[in-house]
């Protein structure tokens, strides 16, 4: 009885210290997840993998590693981030034009995800046409998300019927503490024109805003960058183009120096026109831009997508995924 007892004990003592213990976390120098689609985002999600942020591996077998669960939904856009408890949350564009919602799900571990639910991120403005690109972002200070997303409002900015299919975008947000309750949506960024698939990278005391500028005529079609000392703003010393035309869906990622290149910044853009591929900007300030697209190496046919760290177990765990 006396050694039951001390065992009991024993347990008692070190199983919660055990349990409460964090999951590891990534690092700066830990691999890369991108999460993308193909074609239409009518058959799910795809993953591939980095080491160093330059050179890609398809996953799955070049197979989706989840798919729609409703009738009619898409998946294009993915939009993957880690919360501050660990869980995996996932935006998507649902649709074209109606329901303008925004696919959500969660996972613990990237390959089970939750029923997706769809964010009625546009209750109180019933005359929008869309609601694209998804991005969301975790605001520590506050405790809740920050999600903004593209769309267009008839008769709400000048030039709405200027552009292609008489789309005027501007960039929307909201906030939520639980994915339950949605904050009204608001203009996030408004520089004049249409813009569509904004995404954020934080370096130092600054955020910075990269988007495309969604001008046909004269053609733009470009990647721009806006700064701000907040992650909501306000946006202002907005950059020339940078990049060719017809790219979209971008995101930067920091990146570790190599043998033939300083440390510094991807800019990963989805070059949607034929022939459609992935291309990279490079940059050490994020003012300067060079193309790097030669310097990586990237899955055929993958279209706008999100990156994210990941520790090696998880990396390990999708290299060796194989999925229906």
């Amino acid at each position: 009885m006396p050694k039951l007892s001390l065992l009991a004990l024993f347990l008692a003592l070190t199983l919660p210290a055990i349990a409460q213990q964090p999951a590891p976390t990534p690092t700066s120098n830990s691999p890369w997840l991108f999460a993308g689609f193909k074609g239409n985002g009518q058959d799910g999600v795809y993953y591939a993998i980095s080491p160093d942020g330059y050179h890609w591996t398809i996953a799955n077998q070049d197979r989706p590693v989840f798919h729609q669960t409703q009738p009619n939904e898409l998946m294009r856009d993915p939009f993957l981030q880690r919360g501050p408890d660990g869980t995996f949350h996932l935006v998507w564009t649902w649709s074209w034009r109606s329901p303008t919602v925004i696919g959500h799900s969660t996972s613990t571990d990237l390959l089970h995800w939750t029923p997706h639910q769809q964010l009625n991120v546009l209750a109180n403005e019933p005359a929008a046409l869309n609601a694209w690109a998804p991005a969301l972002y975790y605001e520590a200070d506050h405790k809740r998300w920050l999600i903004f997303w593209s769309s267009t409002i008839p008769g709400r900015f000048p030039g709405d019927d200027s552009g292609a299919n008489n789309l005027n975008h501007r960039i929307f947000y909201t906030t939520t503490p639980d994915f339950q309750t949605l904050a009204p949506a608001k203009v996030f960024f408004d520089p004049g024109y249409s813009v569509i698939d904004a995404t954020l990278v934080h370096t130092g005391s600054n955020y910075h805003l990269i988007f495309k500028d969604e001008r046909q005529t004269p053609l733009k079609k470009a990647l721009q960058i806006a700064s701000g000392p907040t992650m909501e703003g306000p946006w202002s010393n907005i950059t020339p183009p940078i990049s060719e035309p017809w790219s979209e869906g971008a995101a930067i990622i920091p990146v570790a120096a190599t043998t033939d290149s300083p440390a510094g910044y991807l800019a990963y853009y989805d070059h949607y026109r034929d022939p459609q591929h992935y291309g990279a900007l490079f940059s050490t300030d994020l003012k300067t831009w060079t193309d790097a697209t030669s310097r990586i190496t990237f899955p055929a046919k993958l279209r706008h997508g999100s990156f994210l760290r990941i520790t090696q177990a998880e990396y390990n765990q999708i290299n060796a995924l194989v999925l229906p």
